[in-house]
């Protein structure tokens, strides 16, 4: 006789199945927002080419140029692979924006001041956000799993997971700001860019490693996209059949 208590094999594959397709589509949604591993290295490629040109040669303007050149060839070439725009444009403006400082104000520790100004508005974006009810990476990520905001109210488990994802965010890139600060303050040029390069990948690694975590134990998304036209096709259907009466 069957156990109505213990769930069946077939539902134990099947909730496997779930919780494989729940996980890859986290892992593609993350790589699609935050650029995946190559994103991340293009944000730090150009810093460490600045901090080595400069340590050696002690030019800003070179340095700076020589970062912003690679950066520019790096968004051409995810615009020749076709790749979304925002990630092929957003290395390339911040780039350019450090290089402009530094080279304007004479101090070569300003290529890193703007990028590092970002980081910690960041961080307490993502914090201020969970406190409000409105966490940052549901924000960011609701469009593109296509439930947009329906986690608010209608998904408190999903609300939990990027809620907890925004305070990872937020208190990892925290302690980031909190290494790179005095460094700019009281360090040189050199130890700044140094420390800036090796915690460039490793903390946002983790972010969003946390987040695919929170994330894949979460109720699956609802999908908001495929609930309207679902309601469009049957209304589409009941003005059929009223015609047809």
């Amino acid at each position: 006789m069957p156990s109505f208590d213990k769930p069946t094999d077939q539902q134990e594959a099947t909730r496997d199945v779930q919780g494989a397709d729940s996980r890859a589509a986290t892992e593609a949604a993350l790589f699609e927002a935050f650029g995946g591993v190559r994103g991340m290295v293009e944000t730090t490629v150009p810093g460490l080419v600045f901090v080595a040109i400069y340590t050696v040669k002690r030019d800003i303007h070179i340095a700076a140029i020589a970062a912003l050149g690679l950066s520019l060839l790096l968004g051409i070439a995810r615009l020749v692979r076709k790749d979304t725009l925002k990630h092929a444009f957003s290395g390339v403006f911040g780039v350019a924006f450090g290089a402009v400082f530094a080279m304007m104000s004479g101090d070569a520790k300003n290529f890193y001041l703007p990028g590092m100004l970002y980081t910690l508005g960041l961080a307490v974006g993502y914090i201020v956000s969970a406190l409000a009810g409105y966490p940052l990476m549901g924000l960011i990520l609701g469009p593109v799993f296509k439930e947009n905001l329906s986690w608010r109210t209608r998904n408190p488990g999903r609300k939990l997971a990027y809620t907890k994802a925004s305070w990872a965010w937020g208190l990892i890139l925290l302690a980031k700001s909190a290494v790179l600060f005095p460094l700019y303050w009281w360090g040189d040029v050199t130890q700044l860019g140094w420390v800036k390069v090796a915690l460039g990948i490793p903390p946002m690694l983790l972010s969003v490693y946390l987040t695919w975590i929170f994330l894949s134990k979460a109720p699956p998304p609802i999908d908001v996209f495929a609930e309207m036209e679902a309601a469009e096709r049957a209304e589409r259907e009941r003005e059929a059949e009223a015609t047809a009466r």
